[in-house]
């Protein structure tokens, strides 16, 4: 197998695990409040983390490095920066789950690849893509036909919404920050900035914050494989495949989602949200493709080989 290959299967698996939580957050909503859920899975997920960071530490020879401090504060700060955008993100969509389906909010919090290079348009005032001009008529028509289908508008579409918005914020800022660090000591930051925000989070609310005993297989599933492993794998892969390939791949989570929504808690899609949900993928391909041709305008070319 070559390395390409090995990539583009490593991505699948991520794609794979990550459409699967909509079903498993939506069952562990039933037995936890949304920030309790979130800081168990983000505790989890950074103690998973912790072993890989210490050997690749180890494997990696010790550098004296005149900038050693500062460098730690700048990732300290860029990581909770970050983990602001991260707690935003999987917070609206803890409470999305909670009153719409895991079918439906897998697709309309995937509309945030479709929101990036509109984000940048609005925010940096770059050019808006021909191909977004496609893409989002599609992806709005693809969200009426999973509403129609799924009855009336409910509250917890309007919070998977503000989902994709702020995960297409997250996806942006992490454009501009994730250059500057090394990325397992970057995401624990990130990732320990979820926890202990979450933490404030279930204090401040007064919801009940020691999991039944139910809970735990689910949590430390979505701690370990949904946020520690998905996060080495997506290092390694991404390594070996082109961001352009990595999104096509990453626009298939939705379908994944239904699936594992249909085996795991017996949601069902019909006709109309079947051809709902692959207007959504359609919008979000054609994006990933806005989204490159956006960035290639802003690549400045290397002088030395011009």
């Amino acid at each position: 197998m070559t390395s390409h290959l090995r990539g583009i299967v490593l991505l699948l698996v991520v794609t794979a695990i990550w459409g699967s939580t909509f079903a498993v957050v939506k069952e562990l909503g039933k037995l936890l409040s949304p920030a309790a859920l979130l800081a168990w899975r983000f505790s989890i997920g950074a103690l998973a983390l912790l072993p890989v960071l210490a050997l690749g530490r180890r494997s990696a020879p010790d550098a004296a490095h005149p900038a050693e401090e500062t460098g730690r504060r700048s990732l300290l700060r860029d990581g909770f920066i970050l983990g602001l955008w991260l707690i935003a993100g999987y917070g609206t969509q803890t409470i999305a789950l909670q009153s719409t389906t895991a079918n439906r909010a897998a697709f309309f919090t995937v509309l945030s690849v479709v929101l990036v290079p509109l984000w940048l348009t609005l925010v940096q005032r770059r050019r808006l893509p021909a191909l977004l001009w496609v893409a989002l008529p599609l992806a709005v028509a693809g969200l009426a036909l999973l509403s129609w289908e799924g009855g009336a508008w409910v509250q917890g579409d309007a919070w998977a919404l503000a989902c994709a918005v702020t995960y297409a914020g997250f996806i942006v800022t992490l454009e501009k920050l994730a250059f500057r660090h090394a990325p397992l000591p970057f995401t624990l930051a990130q990732v320990l900035t979820v926890a202990l925000l979450a933490w404030v989070w279930a204090l401040l609310s007064g919801a009940a914050l020691w999991p039944p005993a139910a809970a735990w297989a689910p949590l430390l599933y979505l701690g370990v494989a949904a946020t520690a492993v998905t996060t080495l794998l997506q290092t390694v892969g991404q390594r070996h495949v082109s961001a352009t390939e990595a999104s096509l791949i990453y626009a298939l989570e939705p379908v994944s989602a239904s699936l594992f929504s249909f085996l795991l808690i017996g949601e069902r899609v019909g006709a109309r949200g079947a051809l709902g949900g692959a207007l959504v993928v359609l919008a979000t391909v054609l994006s990933s493709g806005a989204n490159d041709a956006q960035q290639a305008e802003t690549d400045v070319p290397d002088p030395q080989n011009t």
